[in-house]
């Protein structure tokens, strides 16, 4: 059976599209057919980050009633598909969120996993979104308000009834101005899915137009995000680390 996950945060900037779309590359690595639905519609960027920022048909068409769901899948080069949202802000008065629930039906039939990358914050947007999914994802960095905005938008997931698969704290740098991880557990009450080190090879990337586990299989946020996706899916990963690796510092 399919499952629909949605990817929020309640602060912007803590990492949730790069989450959204290398957790997804990790699935599609472990053998998952998987697509992203770039629900940021106010702010997208998912089509930005893998190479894709103007396409011919969008997620906004289909939300119009312009085009087919079918016409607005493309699949990147690593064999992850994705639905972009278009960066016109002329449609955006008249697109109905609601309609995100509509999508997720038909995406069931086509995909094991549909991730939804979600925008930041507590907005009909965002809400929709959530509102849209079986399971939520929420991304934090270890800082207080990046926490507390977690544990709004936590609340609002369980307020629409929606199960809340855990917590990926992302940017860690293991530094004594950081929040504690076990500190993040105890306030947000809620599991830690993962932890993903701060990596340089991100914005390399992002350049590249392309998720890390592609780009840099062997750092280290790669290898974490690899180690979330095997969590969630339930596959039997051991993530091995060569001497030459580990000489390099490629771990």
């Amino acid at each position: 059976m399919s499952r629909i996950i949605t990817i929020t945060s309640g602060k912007g900037g803590v990492g949730k599209t790069t989450t959204s779309i290398n957790l997804a590359a990790a699935l599609n690595f472990f053998g998952k057919d998987v697509i992203i639905v770039d629900a940021n519609l106010t702010t997208p960027n998912v089509g930005l980050h893998l190479g894709a920022p103007i396409v011919p048909v969008s997620l906004n068409h289909v939300l119009l009633g312009k085009a087919k769901v079918s016409d607005a899948i493309y699949e990147h080069e690593s064999g992850t598909k994705i639905i972009p949202s278009s960066l016109s802000i002329g449609e955006l008065k008249r697109l109905d969120h609601s309609k995100l629930k509509d999508l997720s039906k038909k995406l069931r039939k086509v995909a094991d996993y549909v991730i939804y990358d979600s925008s930041a914050g507590l907005g009909d947007e965002a809400t929709a979104a959530i509102e849209s999914a079986d399971e939520i994802i929420i991304v934090t960095n270890p800082e207080i308000p990046a926490v507390t905005d977690a544990l709004k938008t936590a609340k609002l997931a369980e307020q629409l009834g929606k199960e809340i698969k855990g917590v990926i704290v992302t940017r860690v740098r293991n530094n004594s101005t950081e929040m504690p991880i076990a500190n993040i557990q105890d306030m947000l009450e809620l599991p830690i899915l993962g932890i993903v080190p701060e990596d340089e090879n991100i914005q390399m990337s992002v350049v590249m137009k392309d998720a890390i586990i592609h780009t840099h299989p062997k750092s280290k946020a790669a290898r974490a995000y690899k180690k979330i996706a095997a969590k969630i899916s339930g596959v039997d990963y051991k993530d091995k680390v060569s001497f030459f690796d580990m000489l390099l510092g490629r771990y």
